[in-house]
């Protein structure tokens, strides 16, 4: 028990550390009501530029924004983040359980006993059962897409010839793979204790139970890929309505506070509105004329200026650095020329991007890698792009874009003809700003000769670009670590069995390397030893140039007078959406 303790103290402190980095650059943020004794009832409407949410299937849902909006009005987990201002925000409290999981075996195996009192909407108690059906949920991989991965590599399962997991999830008829998944889960006699045996010491496998993906779903309601669009409450509210124009959530009956140490439900109703212009959204924040909405997303960052510069919005207002780092994902299957992908990066005119988000003040600083400088034991500049790199230009490299296109031409001449005749297809989220954006790009990437041509997306933008079969040559995203540790980041993002690697790396002829390195890392238990690893990756990575970085992000929120109790919540990077409340 002595060694496994040492371990997880080591996760603890190393996210406690790190996440304080993020508490301190977060201190200008003002909270509507610092010492207001909060009040429920009304209504707390948010305001979306898209037309609907990603998912909201538990199983599915991996963006912080949504993870933070879903776990705290709608679906209870094993364990939950404390929903508290600061560095404590980043504290593991027990939510469904009644502790934050017990290791033993050198923590390949974890137990979890589930509290008394808790029920599905319908009135349903809660079981081991349960929970273990819906972590079997994830190995559906060709009905369950979107959320994370780790279970299909952590858990003890045995492999198939292919490497993959002998278990195929709920969906298919296999009595085989069904027993060895429940050897690996499995539920005690009085249904109250689920214990998981991993194939490798994981240290912090208790953060993973702060997702969806292992959470309690009955499996006589799931309709696979639809129980996307009317997932079972679990928590302090249920969704009544999900339409074209909204998300309507309303206090379900079946919660009880007692069982749930957690959350706080002061609305009486909980509404996401759709479809929203992002120009109005602003409009309505700056004019307070829907005085108990908050934006969903950030303000313009033409507008950043009026909320930031006008003291009267000062407790409506945050800004601040948040975990993610911001990229675009190289389809290598599509883009296979390291030149032409390396000829992207260096014609990009990083300068006129991030003057355009905000400078410094808003948007954030130029990326040196994927590792965020907040996941502070694994970060490290790579010095292979971004400040410290010796052909890093801000404004873009163009004697050097021109030389690697130039090997290209002769080298790879088929992904030469794509990039200056056909050109690269880029995807892009909708928004308003890319109407500027985009033309700064094109301009940017001529230079070198380069062509692109914007692919946007209206809707279900990670859906799409997740779907190999719909993703183009480029894919713009962004990622943070699921908790403080880099094996939440590299393996994600370039192996193959990570949950989003938009990067399709798998035949560039560095992969097979890589992975091996990834793997070594994988089963370092030495803390600091482990993050040399991560450093050294984050720099191989980037040789590669499976994705072109671009900025260490900041993140703005706004919302309207009468809301209140707002504040920071730093593991999810977004607001403590549970904790607002209407002050009226």
């Amino acid at each position: 028990m002595s060694t496994i303790s040492a371990l997880r103290r080591a996760v603890v402190i190393t996210a406690a550390s790190a996440l304080a980095v993020s508490a301190v650059m977060v201190s200008g943020a003002t909270s509507a009501a610092a010492a207001v004794t909060p009040k429920t009832g009304g209504i707390l409407t948010f305001l979306e530029h898209e037309p609907r949410l990603d998912h909201l299937d538990p199983s599915r849902i991996y963006t912080g924004r949504d993870l933070a909006f879903m776990n705290s009005f709608h679906t209870r987990t094993l364990v939950a983040y404390n929903p508290v201002p600061g560095a404590a925000g980043a504290l593991l409290v027990p939510d469904l359980a009644t502790n934050t999981g017990v290791p033993s075996n050198e923590a390949k195996t974890w137990k979890f006993t589930l509290r008394p009192g808790t029920t599905f909407e319908d009135g349903v108690k809660i079981t081991c059962e349960h929970v273990q059906y819906g972590t079997s949920r994830v190995f559906a991989t060709d009905v369950i897409e979107g959320g994370p991965g780790y279970l299909l590599s952590w858990l003890d399962i045995p492999k198939d010839a292919d490497g993959n997991s002998v278990f195929k999830g709920p969906y298919k008829a296999d009595a085989a793979g069904l027993a060895a998944f429940k050897k690996a889960v499995s539920c005690s006699k009085d249904n109250r204790t689920i214990t998981f045996q991993l194939n490798k010491s994981i240290a912090d496998f208790n953060y993973l139970a702060t997702y969806g993906t292992i959470s309690p779903i009955q499996a006589k309601k799931d309709n696979g890929d639809k129980y996307d669009v009317w997932p079972q409450a679990t928590g302090p509210y249920k969704i009544v309505e999900n339409s074209k124009t909204q998300l309507k959530l309303v206090r379900n009956s079946k919660w009880n506070k007692a069982s749930d140490p957690v959350r706080t439900p002061y609305p009486d109703e909980v509404v996401i509105m759709y479809g929203f212009d992002e120009e109005v959204v602003d409009q309505i924040m700056l004019e307070d004329t829907i005085a108990t909405a908050v934006n969903f997303r950030e303000p313009l960052s033409t507008n950043n200026d009026k909320f930031f510069s006008d003291d009267k919005f000062k407790n409506r207002r945050m800004n601040n650095a948040d975990p993610y780092a911001r990229y675009f994902a190289f389809n290598v299957k599509k883009m296979p020329c390291l030149e032409v992908r390396a000829a992207m990066y260096h014609s990009r005119d990083a300068k006129a991007l991030l003057d355009y988000a905000g400078g410094p003040t808003y948007a954030g600083s130029y990326a040196t890698g994927v590792i965020s400088p907040l996941l502070a034991a694994d970060y490290a500049p790579t010095k292979v792009v971004g400040p410290g790199s010796a052909d890093f230009m801000p404004s873009g490299n163009i004697p050097k874009a021109l030389a690697l296109m130039e090997t290209a031409k002769t080298k790879c001449p088929a992904d030469y003809k794509k990039a200056t005749v056909d050109g690269i297809v880029i995807d892009y989220r909708q928004s308003v700003a890319l109407n500027d954006t985009i033309p700064i790009d094109t301009a940017a990437y001529a230079r070198a000769g380069i062509k692109i041509k914007a692919n946007i997306i209206s809707s279900g933008y990670y859906s799409t670009v997740m779907n190999p079969a719909k993703q183009n040559d480029l894919s713009g995203s962004g990622w943070g670590a699921d908790w403080a540790n880099a094996s939440t980041v590299i393996p994600e993002l370039f192996a193959t069995f990570g949950g989003f690697n938009l990067s399709q790396n798998s035949a560039d002829p560095a992969y097979q390397a890589f992975e091996d390195q990834v793997n070594i890392a994988m089963k370092t238990t030495n803390r600091a030893a482990q993050a040399k690893l991560w450093k050294a990756l984050d720099v191989q990575a980037m040789k590669n140039f499976w994705v072109l970085p671009t900025i260490f992000g900041k993140a703005q929120f706004v919302w309207g007078s009468q809301v209140a109790g707002v504040f920071f919540w730093v593991p999810q990077g977004n607001p403590a959406f549970g904790k607002m409340w209407i002050n009226n």
